[in-house]
């Protein structure tokens, strides 16, 4: 009888040990040596890579664990229901594989929380977090690192939310200004003070789906300041690539009375695509018939011009690429379709990806200085590049490529075409789309171009006069708040 009593006393023990295990983070080595922690969003967990262990030194817990939980469908059918069980398996894993592409576009792969090395008493999170608008999150990280003392007094302020200590029961006389903007926390035991620390929380009193705030975290005669990112998180939009080119690029035209060099253009690309959609933007004066398997034929008003065109053919995409290419382009046997996407899901970041239209591989750089704010900016275009793609040979980093390109599909519909350019635009729509398109020039991956037979009617409509330029410059001035602009 006493052998099992003292069994059963073991077993309660190591069962309490295992649950205040889990309750507090312990990593036995930082006790023993200066390392580094980079801290995840995801859960306050120990990155032992050497190469950052510069960053950071020892970090006093406990921390509380903010691990994403999955989320419930209550009174709802998992939306897995309704996919085929044949076909489940293999959705699923290019479902994983395009949101992981998705966290690095968005940078949530690198959201770390990165700790404030000890040169100060204060630990806290020095790039800061994020949290959603009104709802209550935790302060990840906080602590105060320092000799010992017969007390220990800390306060935090914030201007636009409430500071609280979660579940303060017996604590009440030592935590002062719960769900108030400014919170004072005092003990006579460090580790019971980083303890109450482990538990403040933040919640924003406004509402809005991007903005800040400041958080001042002081001891003794220490004060330091940490953002507060308040952000509604959007939910992911995703492209089932499918299983070959034809499910995830989508070949761009826009046309103007040239239906010879147009159906010449079609025919090359069915030499080696026969299946692959093309969407033609049709603003010719008296349009005509364009036949032939999954082509997507959209007439437009006529002259409506060159960027309204590309903004309908790009608003038709479903797949998470598209090539934009001219109507007196011709491909051929060397030009593939292939080579941009393997550049583009090999660097997630990328936003476009352009080619060579026969031996021109015209890419340019935008000089941006932004000016004050009553003359405006200037830009200039100059030829070059800025650094080289690591890992592809033969591409480079820029600003602007030629009228042969490979563009994701989410990304430049958010910059989108301006259809006040209706006879000249090109480099306009890199200007839009300079500091939020990821954008690089590749040789090698070349289109031709068909005999220029411009007709004169042709002509008077691709070639502005100069009231139009006039105009234009006008248009920039205003828009892009610009004093100056040169190509």
């Amino acid at each position: 009888m006493w052998g099992f009593c003292r069994i059963f006393f073991v077993t309660v023990l190591f069962i309490q040990f295992a649950f205040l295990l889990s309750l507090f983070y312990i990593d036995i080595d930082t006790w023993t040596k200066t390392s580094s922690k980079i801290l995840r969003f995801s859960g306050l967990r120990c990155d032992n890579n050497p190469q950052t262990s510069d960053f950071l030194k020892l970090n006093i817990g406990p921390f509380y664990h903010d691990n994403p939980s999955s989320c419930t469908c209550r009174n709802n059918q998992s939306a897995s229901q309704f996919v085929s069980r044949d076909e489940l398996e293999d959705l699923q894993r290019r479902r994983a594989e395009q949101y992981r592409q998705h966290q690095i576009r968005t940078g949530r792969e690198n959201d770390v929380l990165v700790l404030a090395p000890p040169n100060t008493p204060l630990q806290y999170p020095i790039r800061g977090f994020r949290v959603a608008p009104m709802t209550k999150t935790r302060i990840p990280g906080l602590a105060v690192q320092t000799q010992n003392r017969d007390f220990y007094k800390v306060s935090l302020r914030v201007q636009k939310g409430l500071l609280s200590v979660m579940d303060v029961k017996d604590d009440k006389k030592i935590v002062f200004g719960q769900n108030e903007e400014n919170l004072t926390i005092s003990s006579s035991s460090l580790e019971h003070l980083n303890e109450l620390l482990s538990r403040v929380t933040y919640t924003s009193t406004i509402f809005h789906i991007k903005t800040e705030d400041l958080a001042y975290f002081s001891f003794e005669n220490h004060e330091v300041i940490f953002p507060i990112e308040i952000r509604r998180r959007s939910v992911p939009n995703l492209y089932d690539p499918g299983k070959d080119i034809n499910s995830q690029v989508t070949v761009l035209v826009k046309a103007f009375l040239r239906y010879k060099e147009l159906n010449a253009l079609i025919q090359s690309i069915r030499v080696n695509y026969p299946k692959i959609k093309i969407i033609v933007a049709d603003d010719s004066l008296i349009p005509e018939k364009v036949v032939g398997d999954n082509i997507e034929h959209y007439i437009m008003p006529p002259a409506q011009g060159w960027f309204a065109g590309r903004n309908l053919a790009l608003s038709q995409v479903t797949t998470k690429y598209f090539l934009w290419v001219d109507d007196d382009f011709v491909f051929l046997n060397e030009t593939r379709i292939e080579s941009f996407v393997e550049i583009m899901e090999a660097v997630p970041e990328l936003d476009v990806v352009g080619g060579q239209v026969g031996r021109n591989q015209f890419a340019f750089k935008l000089n941006y200085e932004e000016g004050n704010s009553e003359e405006g900016g200037c830009i200039s275009r100059v030829r070059g590049f800025y650094a080289p793609l690591s890992g592809f040979k033969g591409c480079f980093f820029v600003d602007g490529v030629v009228n042969f390109f490979l563009g994701r599909t989410d990304a430049v519909r958010k910059v989108g075409f301006d259809p006040f350019l209706r006879k000249v635009g090109h480099s306009e729509f890199f200007i839009d789309g300079l500091g939020e398109l990821l954008v690089v020039t590749c040789q090698g991956l070349r289109i031709g171009h068909q005999e220029r037979t411009n007709t004169p009617e042709y002509r008077k409509y691709r070639y502005p006069p100069k009231a139009d330029s006039q105009n234009k410059m006008t248009h920039h001035y205003f828009k892009n708040h610009l004093k100056c602009i040169k190509y």
